[in-house]
């Protein structure tokens, strides 16, 4: 449970500014604290959301934008729903080498059938592009739809975390929805690589991939009163649990809450 729960205004905010709410607080106390209004916090304040990316895997049906044609020059970012897979994984071929290649890897590690994306403009219009792949051992090139939905998932999920400029918070919506369970045990590694370096916040129903984090990872959502209430885990009070199983375990068994 929280013990302490504190509002950071840094670190980019012009000098660290913490303002304590106390303990087991709601959201009412958090806009009572803001009213207390810093010079520039509300630049601040917008600038932060704006930065902020929701990422949803979900739609991967065959009028997808993941899996059709797309401007070959949409690639600043990868956008929420995966649509210009093939332009920023592009970019990434040109600027980010390494970066690149360590996608290509892990994708290897879940397919092992698939050898390499084939990024190039469609020959009769420059300016699209269409995402395709060969498979080991053929230079034939298959289209997006000829993956299944769990790898073409985890292909935006791994380009996602493993691209060298993460939004500041990134928030991803049930990202386990379809993948092989070998697959989840790769992607609890690549969130954990993204959670070191910026913010990510993660929605799951899960037991797989809970397994895999430690109770100070996991909060607790439930409803009481018409309200959503957060509680994170108390390692303290689940050792002997945690001895025989996995969060994700405890919680299937109803252990830590969060069912109906």
């Amino acid at each position: 449970m929280f013990r302490e729960e504190v509002v950071s205004l840094g670190p980019g905010y012009p000098g660290v500014v913490e303002m304590s709410l106390g303990s087991g607080h709601r959201e009412s106390r958090l806009l009572e604290v803001l009213k207390w209004k810093p010079k520039g916090f509300g630049d601040y304040l917008q600038r932060s959301l704006k930065s902020w990316k929701v990422y949803h895997f979900h739609d991967t049906s065959d009028r997808a934008s993941v899996r059709t044609t797309g401007d070959i020059n949409d690639n600043e970012y990868l956008r929420p729903d995966g649509g210009n897979l093939a332009a920023f994984l592009l970019r990434l071929r040109e600027t980010s080498k390494l970066r690149y290649q360590k996608i290509r890897d892990v994708v290897r590690l879940v397919a092992p059938f698939f050898d390499d994306f084939i990024l190039k403009p469609l020959p009769r219009n420059p300016h699209k592009i269409q995402l395709e792949w060969k498979e080991r051992g053929s230079d034939y090139p298959f289209l997006a739809h000829q993956l299944s939905d769990g790898s073409l998932r985890f292909i935006c999920l791994a380009t996602l975390l493993l691209q060298p400029d993460l939004p500041s918070t990134l928030i991803l919506d049930e990202p386990e929805l379809g993948l092989h369970p070998y697959a989840i045990t790769i992607l609890a590694e690549l969130l954990r690589g993204a959670a070191a370096e910026k913010q990510v916040i993660v929605s799951t129903q899960s037991v797989t991939l809970v397994n895999h984090f430690e109770p100070e990872h996991i909060i607790v959502v439930e409803r009481s009163d018409g309200a959503s209430v957060f509680r994170q885990l108390d390692e303290a009070g689940m050792e002997s649990w945690l001895e025989e199983y996995g969060l994700g375990d405890l919680w299937e068994k109803n252990v830590l809450g969060g069912r109906p």
